[in-house]
């Protein structure tokens, strides 16, 4: 049974890789409707993520050129998950099924006929995981596998060396919806919405072309956003640090009293020196971790929206029914 097909591309500064990711959309979603895979109104929403080159008026010109493609702009720049997530609320009011995946060409579109294939076989959300991290370098390759084991180690539900190359069904998208997370880390909230669930392995290719959105520094901060969002382990380790630390200085204390009625009550100044660093490090790094979920409780508080409409492009002309 065919199904309304929405395949949800987030795009930040892509005008490099764009014309050849419009290129091979048209070819697999042609090649799945000719195979009954997906309705012919099925389409390709490419969210601009407040790009500063080209990016949306190539999205103009491919949605006036093809009504496969259709076109959201954010107000301004909010960050892949949020891009993604405006584009994942837009197309549940408009398919039976969604694929996410990025601009850049990495992830095997071939592998989208076994994510349907997967969903008439009853699976509701369908992962997306690698077979292999070759076309990483090896800085990256190993800091993303200590990354999902620092995960999994801390209690988080995720799906090994999956990134956001995913079917959701109209169904889990609802259930999506529900969740209010201002801080947002899909890869967390997708196994957190339940159903029935598989994953579909595939060879992820080098970028076609242009430059990665995420360097170090992003990358940092999406594996803190990770954790904090879903673990408390670190506040519980906090706990157990001081555990330690007290009952340490508990034995400290005892041999600083035997000493002194021993008499022999000259002190080093390395011992000394060595404590004050030592636990005014710990203290600082727990300081720390408390406050990444302060600011978390604080922007969750505010309720802001995580994303506003700018443009949307469809043929029928409908505003987005979102959301938020």
């Amino acid at each position: 049974m065919a199904n309304q097909l929405m395949v949800v591309i987030p795009c930040y500064n892509e005008e490099e890789v764009l014309p050849e990711t419009s290129k091979r959309l048209v070819d697999k979603m042609n090649s799945l409707m000719e195979r009954g895979l997906i309705t012919e109104d099925s389409r390709v929403l490419l969210v601009d993520d407040g790009s500063k080159d080209r990016t949306w008026e190539m999205i103009s010109e491919l949605h006036k050129e093809n009504p496969l493609f259709e076109g959201l702009k954010l107000s301004r720049n909010r960050g892949h998950q949020n891009a993604l997530l405006a584009g994942l609320m837009t197309a549940r009011n408009r398919c039976d099924i969604s694929i996410s995946m990025d601009a850049d060409l990495q992830d095997d579109m071939d592998a989208m006929d076994r994510f349907i294939e997967k969903y008439n076989e009853g699976c509701e959300i369908v992962y997306g995981v690698r077979n292999k991290r070759e076309t990483d370098t090896f800085f990256k390759r190993e800091t993303a596998l200590f990354f999902y084991r620092l995960m999994k180690a801390l209690g988080v539900d995720i799906t090994y060396n999956h990134a956001d190359y995913r079917l959701m069904s109209n169904r889990a998208l609802n259930a999506l919806a529900e969740f209010r997370e201002v801080n947002l880390f899909l890869r967390g909230l997708a196994p957190l919405v339940g159903f029935q669930s598989d994953v579909v392995y595939y060879d992820r290719s080098e970028r076609f072309a242009g430059e990665s959105k995420y360097p170090l520094k992003k990358m940092l901060a999406f594996a803190i956003d990770g954790i904090t969002s879903f673990s408390v382990k670190p506040l519980r380790l906090i706990t157990t640090v001081g555990i330690v630390i007290f009952l340490v200085s508990i034995l400290m204390l005892l041999y600083a009293l035997i000493a002194w009625l021993t008499g022999n009550t000259v002190a080093g100044w390395t011992s000394m020196l060595g404590s004050i660093w030592l636990i005014g490090g710990i203290q600082l790094l727990s300081l720390g971790i408390i406050g990444e979920y302060i600011g978390k409780i604080y922007n969750e508080t505010k309720n802001r929206p995580r994303f506003i409409i700018d443009r949307y492009l469809n043929r029928r002309g409908d505003d987005p029914v979102i959301d938020q």
